[in-house]
């Protein structure tokens, strides 16, 4: 993109924005001046103003009048921009949708509406009046400030370097190293304090990540602790952090709990960034559950305050950072200004680079924003307009904001400045998706078109920009998502003025007036309410925060008619008025993660909208008919929006449509395969389902794949309707999916199919599929032909990095995909006819010249596949030199040995495979670091005979071996090994020390479910074993408890065995019935028992549910837990998963129950585990483990 970038006042690029708007209308008609007086007087006034914005932006610190009349001049262009807007949409919209009485001409809806609407006078005599006032004002026109350059084509340059914090880093490591136990602290705390900007954070993610550091802690925990955050919230996020999913339980007293629960016995490290609240009561209380931890468990946090720092720790052990030094600030310029000092022009900038540096006082955030202003700058002038800046000697006032801060923000170009402070919507420390800030960016108008580039590849210049300029930075929470430091934030704040309003969580509501355009919402719904009422012309409803919330979805009806973004993200809301339709400003709509079943028609009277969000929509079944009236939509997304049957006609009539996630082919030809031969510029990733409907290869053909350069993640689905719904890989590092299992091993991966399939065609059709070639990842599911095409597997797919065949059960052979020279992953599903794979899977036969087999693979992953007999490998073979990870699993028939050359392979996981031999004499490699072996019968014979032998394997796991009675014997498992995990070994009856012993590396053991474990060869563990953790209930109790050993951790299915529970067991059960789903429980004519296992997914408990369950469950439940671990569709009705629920006996009293479910009325199971206890800690009640039973939905 070739674009030129230049500083400018923050109205700048919004006059520039409203010109455009109105040179638009213009251009139609080039009589329109000359009869419309007022779009003359409008665009005069427009012009005029122009030149002295940059000087009233100066004045504005020093002058209060002059800043009162900005904020007039940015309240009279928001109103001008709506009008102007408001014309061109109504003239804009296909004349079927006008009023009978209008025109059907595009000038003479224009002059209609301008005659006809007599706030058009008010508006533009509005504006004149402002724009008058610059003389009386002193306003001068300015010289601009030229600080262009070329937006870069490469990579941003992101510096991973860090200067002048090595002792720093050493001292708080030696610190954290350190086991000394503080006795005033019930846990360690180190508090690292200094001035906002300084580095904390930095230096903190440094000590997180350092090795010595991540050796030391077996659990370690990054909280970012959010301006508004409290104990509560924070407590959350870390049992979020620890279970790997949502947390959200609100109760204090049973999060605690819990964290206790999880946190025992743990080496661990909690890092809390940026802790700016000091209520000492509170944050006492927070550290509670961390008393149980091991002694050299520590708890590091940043604060800018002192105050802060004495709450957790005596003010001799607070660690004050300094300021950085000239000398180390020069060199971060220098990084971040990416000015060679081999360069010409290096001997000149020096000098004043280094007065800027100065200036800058030590604040390693200003140095680089200020380095990033110059990048690439080698005009001297420009380096002493930075140097020589009236904004260094502006006085101070109540925000505080650092001068070099001020500096940066001015040096910004316009249209920079107003992405920038769009920001300050969203909380301190929010996570920023670039993607989906970009979308709104693109709703608010401040995307200033550029040539023929997409709105969208300007958002991610400007982006890439503001990140280069360190206004935003990398997130260390996930790839793609950025932060913005605090100081940045408080500089967004402080310019975003009373146009831009936040409602926070805690605080107290900032009220909105007139003059609000943009309102971003956290707190409960009747304070928003409270909040919005003065604002009758905001732009901007955004939604920040998760947690559900009920509104009534026509409060716009009365005034919010200026809307264009609108989120109702995770409401409580079943449908929308047809009103909606009268947003005709609206540019991005978020429904996602709501219950709405049904969209309006009206929707599609919505000419302006850009962004349809319908993510996670479990329960719509359908889009509107007219979706193609929606001319203007360039981004549609109904991931997980899974009850949608097909996509509605016409749509190929969306030429704008950049992002499409997935595509339902329907029956018909107006909405099937056919309507995406229009849409070529499809990005990012795509997914084709119901495959099935598409009749041939022509119409495969006309959906035009090969022209669609911009897809480079395809998933192609052949689904039945009456398929088992919940068999999916994620895309969430897939090989989750195989390390465990419960979800999927409950179901076949197909049922049988009752009716015959054309397999010839099917290959057709998929051969006419064939994506371009920038494709970088494939999914193939439930394809139905008997063989690949061609075009699978050919090397000129250079950039596909990842390819998933997921049961294609009629096919015979796998593809030739050895020469992909860059696939990394591979998954190889369900494919039930295959038997053999031999040399076609590693060379193409077509090819004149063959490259090494799967040079660049890293992941291999084989599942289900019950014919398959042997895996061949050719002698003297090459193949999977890069091979990290190889997983088997469910293939029962695999004999023979594994590929014998595999070097660098470092997880090998086989999983009921009985009749796999052995590993081959070379097949564990110095490489192999992590081994698991799942109910494998022979390898499991071929281990206890021969032994580990493999110097580099450090974790090993191991389930299901029922022939071993005692283990390990001496000499079986290598010396190297640090962590053992036996579970469901029917047969154990001895741990065998001897050879725990000879494991001198051995740290944690982990042992469940070997319910004949009853001897240990000796009274004392080996001294280098840190943990022993016994799950479930086992005859060795007794003499595990007699050693009174701290390292001994001993759990009944999550119950502490130290609570006396012991077993009991009912298999009869007794049906509980509702309107939404029925639960089987244990019958209470059993002593003991615990509640049956159902899944439950998107479901409300109402209060008429909680009533049933109150009423109706055995009396003393001890423990309540719904978990969702997949997603299921509501309208199937069918068992997915199953979880545990323990019961206590009858002889616990009715009110435990009350206490058990008063809290769950009225919360949605989504995605999250709540938990709900009541154990009488007086109770003698015994419990037996625990056991599955089904249970059903009843909603027919």
């Amino acid at each position: 993109m070739d674009a030129k970038l230049y500083g400018g006042a923050y109205l700048t690029s919004f006059v520039d924005a409203v010109l455009d708007n109105l040179t638009s209308i213009l251009e139609e008609d080039d009589s329109f001046l000359e009869r419309n007086n007022l779009l003359e007087r409008l665009q005069t006034c427009l012009y005029d103003v122009v030149p002295v914005l940059d000087d009233a932006e100066l004045k504005q610190f020093t002058n209060k009048r002059v800043k009162k009349w900005l904020v007039d001049l940015q309240d009279a262009l928001y109103m001008a921009d709506d009008l102007l807007d408001e014309i061109s949409t109504i003239a804009a919209i296909d004349v079927t949708q006008r009023d009978p009485g209008n025109s059907s001409s595009w000038s003479g809806v224009v002059d209609w509406y301008i005659q006809d609407n007599g706030n058009m006078e008010k508006i533009v005599g509005k504006l004149e009046s402002v724009v008058r006032h610059k003389h009386s004002l002193g306003l001068e026109k300015s010289a601009k400030v030229d600080m262009s350059w070329r937006i870069p084509s490469t990579s941003l340059i992101v510096s991973s370097d860090i200067f002048g914090r090595d002792k720093d880093k050493e001292e708080i490591i030696k610190l954290l190293l350190d086991d000394t136990r503080h006795v005033e602290s019930p846990v360690t705390v180190i508090p690292i304090v200094g001035m906002g900007g300084i580095g904390k954070t930095t230096l903190a993610q440094l000590v997180y990540s350092d090795v010595q550091v991540v050796e030391k802690f077996d659990t370690r925990v990054w909280v970012c602790v959010a301006e508004n955050s409290d104990p509560v919230h924070v407590t959350r996020t870390i049992i979020a952090a620890l279970d790997s999913r949502p947390c959200s339980m609100d109760n204090f007293d049973f999060l605690q709990s819990d964290l206790k629960k999880k946190l025992t016995g743990k080496t661990f490290l909690i890092v809390l960034d940026d802790v700016l609240h000091d209520q000492r009561d509170t944050w006492e209380d927070f550290l509670k559950p961390f008393r149980d931890g091991n002694t050299v468990s520590k708890i590091l946090l940043t604060t800018r305050s002192e105050k802060v720092a004495s709450v957790f720790a005596a003010p001799n052990r607070h660690y004050q950072l300094s300021l950085l030094s000239n000398e180390y600030c020069w060199s971060v310029f220098l990084k971040h200004s990416c000015i060679s000092t081999n360069s010409e022009q290096y001997a000149t900038l020096e000098p004043i680079g280094k007065k800027i540096v100065a200036k800058c006082k030590g604040l390693p955030l200003a140095v680089k924003t200020l380095g990033g202003i110059l990048r690439n700058k080698y005009n001297v002038r420009d380096w002493e307009n930075i140097l020589e800046s009236e904004i260094w000697e502006l006085p101070e006032d109540e925000s505080k904001i650092v001068p070099a801060l001020r500096v940066s923000y001015h040096y910004l170009p316009s249209h920079l400045k107003r992405c920038f402070v769009y920001c300050s919507l969203y909380p301190q420390d929010y996570q920023f998706d670039k993607d989906e800030l970009i979308l709104l960016w693109m709703a608010e108008g401040l995307l200033q078109p550029i040539g023929n580039n997409a709105l969208e590849d300007i958002g991610f210049a400007y982006f890439d920009e503001l990140v280069a300029r360190s206004f935003f930075q990398f997130s260390s929470a996930g790839a793609g998502l950025f932060v913005m430091h605090d100081l940045m934030h408080d500089l967004a704040t402080f310019f975003a003025g009373k146009f831009l309003s936040r409602v926070d969580e805690f605080g107290n509501p900032h009220m909105a007036d007139s003059k609000t355009r943009h309102l971003s919402y956290w707190d409960p719904i009747s304070r928003f309410l409270e909040a919005y009422k003065g604002a009758i012309y905001m732009r901007t409803f955004l939604r920040v925060h998760v947690q559900s919330n009920y509104i009534e979805c026509d409060f716009w009806r009365q005034q919010l008619k200026c809307l264009r973004v609108l989120s109702f993200r995770h409401f409580e809301i079943l449908s929308l008025p047809d009103s909606i339709g009268e947003l005709i400003h609206l540019r991005y709509l978020d429904l996602s993660y709501t219950s709405i079943v049904t969209l309006p028609e009206s929707l599609c009277r919505l000419y302006n909208l850009q962004t349809l969000k319908l993510t996670d929509c479990k329960e719509l079944e359908m889009l509107p008919n007219r979706m193609q009236d929606l001319v203007n939509l360039r981004h549609l997304d109904i991931t997980g929006a899974d009850s949608l049957k097909e996509m509605p006609k016409g749509m190929s009539n969306l030429k704008h449509l950049n992002f499409l996630t997935r595509y339902i082919v329907g029956k018909q030809v107006e909405n099937g395969i056919r309507e995406l031969g229009a849409l070529d510029d499809l990005h990012g990733s795509l997914c084709i389902s119901k495959l099935e409907n598409v009749n041939d290869c022509g119409e495969a053909l006309e959906a035009k794949m090969g022209n669609k350069k911009h897809i480079i993640i395809l998933d192609l689905k052949w689904l039945r309707e009456d398929d088992a719904v919940g068999v999916d890989i994620s895309d969430d590092e897939f090989l989750a999916v195989f390390a465990a299992f419960p979800a999927y091993a409950a179901f076949p991966v197909s049922a049988e199919e009752s009716y015959t399939v054309d397999v010839e065609k099917e290959r057709d059709i998929l051969e006419k599929l064939q994506p371009h070639r920038n494709l970088k990842e494939l999914s193939i599911y439930r394809y139905r032909g008997e063989t690949f095409p061609d075009w699978l597997g050919l090397p000129c797919y250079s950039n596909m990095t990842k390819l998933i065949l997921f049961v294609c059960k009629n096919c015979r052979q796998v593809p030739s995909l050895g020469q992909l020279p860059s696939l990394q992953r591979l998954v190889i599903w369900g494919v039930d006819g295959l038997e053999r794979i031999g040399g076609e899977f590693y060379n193409n036969a077509e090819l004149s010249h063959q490259g090494t087999p799967f040079r660049s693979l890293q992941t291999l992953a084989f599942g289900r596949m019950p014919r398959w007999r042997e895996w061949h490998i050719p002698k003297e073979f090459d193949g999977f030199p890069k091979l990290k990870r190889l997983l088997i699993f469910k293939c029962p028939v695999l004999s023979g040995d594994l590929p014998a050359h595999l070097p660098a392979l470092e997880e090998l996981d086989i999983r009921e495979c009985p009749e796999m031999d052995s590993f081959g004499e070379e097949c564990l490699p110095p490489s192999l670091t992590t081994l698991r072996i799942y109910n494998c019968q022979k390898v499991e014979r071929w281990i206890t005979s021969k032994g580990l032998q493999s110097e580099g394997l450090t974790h090993l796991s191991l389930r299901e071996w029922n022939e071993v009675k005692s283990f390990p014997r001496e000499g079986c498992l290598p010396a190297s090994l640090k962590s053992l995990h036996l579970s469901s070994f029917s047969n154990l009856e001895t741990l065998d020390c001897k050879g725990l012993h000879q494991l001198t590396s051995l740290q944690n053991i982990k042992i469940e479910y070997c319910r004949m474990l009853e001897n240990i060869t000796q009274q004392n563990l080996p001294a280098s074993i840190s943990k022993l953790h016994i799950t479930g209930n086992c005859r060795l109790w007794s003499k595990l408890e007699k050693m009174n050993d701290p390292r001994i951790q001993l759990d009944t299915d999550g119950t502490k065995r130290d609570k006396g529970l012991q077993l009991h067991s009912s298999q009869e059960l007794m049906p509980i019935h509702s309107d939404e789903f029925t639960i089987l429980f244990p019958s209470e004519k059993e002593p003991g028992s615990f509640i049956p296992s159902v899944f439950f997914y998107s479901w409300t408990f109402h209060h008429a549910t909680c009533q049933l369950l109150k009423n109706s469950c055995p009396i003393g439940v001890a423990k309540m837990q719904f978990t969702i671990p997949m997603l299921v569709s509501k309208s199937n009705h069918k068992l997915v998963s199953k979880l545990n629920f323990p019961l206590a006996t009858k002889s616990m009293k009715e009110d435990l129950l009350q206490q058990c479910l008063v809290s769950i009325e009225g919360i949605e199971i989504s995605d999250i585990s709540l938990s709900f206890f009541a154990l009488d800690s007086n109770s003698k009640s015994k419990f037996d483990g625990t056991k599955s039973y089904s249970g059903s939905y009843a909603n027919s």
